[in-house]
This record gives C-alpha cells, structure tokens and sequence, in this order.
C-alpha cells in the first residue's frame, strides 16, 4: 500500500472481527518499529506479543475488557524502558570493532552514561546545564529519572506509530489503548521498576461497526503555523 493511504486507512478501530491475522503481517509491523528513529540510537524499548490464552485473558481484563481487547486477534505490549540503554550502548561498542572511532568512544563510552545516570548525577547535571544556559543554548534535560523516562517513552511511542502504520499498510487494523491499569499489566509481563507501559496496540480486521464515527482533526490552520 502507498504510504499515505497508508497513514489514512490507519482508524483506532473498537472492535474486530474474527478473522485471523498471519503471524507474518505482526512480524513484519514489528521489524518496522524497530526501525523507527529512536533518541541517541539507544532503543529503549521492549515489545510483549501475548499469545498465551491465559495471559490473554488477564490483558483483557487489564485492559478493562473493552471491545478493543477484547475481540482482537493479538495484542501486543510496547514498553518504554530506560535501562535498555546499557544494552544497545554495549552492542553498538562491539559493533564498531576493536578500533572505534573516537567521535564513538567519546559519546557512547562518555556522554552517554552520563546522560543516562541520574541517582548522584541528577543535581550536579541540573546545576551545569542550567549554569551553561547562562551563556549558550543548551539542553536542559535529561537531568532526572523523569526526564530519562520521559527521553524513552518517547522513542517507544515512534516504534508504536511505525508498527500501526505496517499494519494498516497490510490491510488489517489497530487501535492504540491508553486505557488499562499499569501495575497490573506490569506484573503480568514482569517488568523492572523502570519500565512504563506505553500503550497496549491491539491487532486485526475492522468490524463494519468497529470506528466510531468519521475521523476529525482540528483545522491545518489552528495547529500549523509558518513563522
């Protein structure tokens, strides 16, 4: 499907019918995520596809069994979670082989865990970015473990929109659900304390009567602005 037709079939879609989606149009969505642009390359993110019936059931109910949940052929959890940082620091430092690049080095061996160390760092960081605002534009943030969560949710939330436009882009459906108790979904996925659940992004095809309504977006004019 052509890009934007793409991104206009995309609707959150409330309730589905009981045709079965292949693993492979979830496989491919998701390779899609994981290339979505994402702050300093660190891929904070986790993605849960719950296939268990049992685990199923316990997301629904998460989930406040709305339709959404409940009549969709998969659900899938995107999580945010910062201390993915070391991993991808880790991996690209391997991947640059025994004679990196020192541009490397420096911002993956130094700014880097410096950005994302926060407990004793936090406001020693707030004291200097704020003292170098002073005199040039600076970044004011990631300074605390809000910030740092907030750098990673983020970059979960660009992976969910590339997932839900390869979806829509294979003819079947999505609809993206804020509406679920965290610590509950926590536990059933056995997330650290750092992890935020994003969103829940249930999968598959449109029932006649499963969008509310046409779509309405506020004027361009009232949201775009040329300066």
């Amino acid at each position: 499907m052509e890009f934007f037709e793409a991104v206009k079939r995309r609707r959150s879609v409330r309730k589905y019918t009981n045709s079965q989606v292949p693993d492979s149009v979830i496989h491919k969505a998701v390779d899609a995520a994981l290339l979505a642009p994402n702050s300093s390359n660190m891929q904070t993110w986790r993605i849960f596809w719950v296939r268990s019936q049992a685990q199923r059931q316990k997301l629904v109910e998460a989930c406040l069994n709305q339709n959404a949940a409940k009549t969709a052929q998969n659900l899938l959890v995107f999580v945010a979670d910062p201390s993915q940082w070391q991993v991808a620091q880790k991996a690209i430092l391997e991947k640059a082989g025994p004679n990196p690049q020192a541009q490397i080095v420096s911002y993956y061996k130094k700014l880097i865990p410096f950005l994302y160390s926060w407990r004793l760092l936090a406001p020693i960081k707030w004291i200097l970015y704020n003292l170098m605002g002073l005199i040039k534009p600076t970044p004011r943030k990631p300074w605390s473990s809000r910030d740092i969560d907030e750098v990673a949710i983020k970059s979960c939330a660009l992976a969910c929109e590339n997932f839900m436009l390869a979806i829509a882009a294979q003819e079947f459906d999505t609809c993206p659900m804020e509406g679920f108790d965290e610590p509950r979904v926590a536990r059933l996925l056995k997330l650290n304390c750092r992890a935020r659940v994003v969103m829940v992004i249930s999968v598959g095809a449109r029932s006649p009567d499963g969008i509310w309504g046409e779509q309405y977006r506020l004027p361009k004019e009232i949201v775009f602005k040329e300066i």
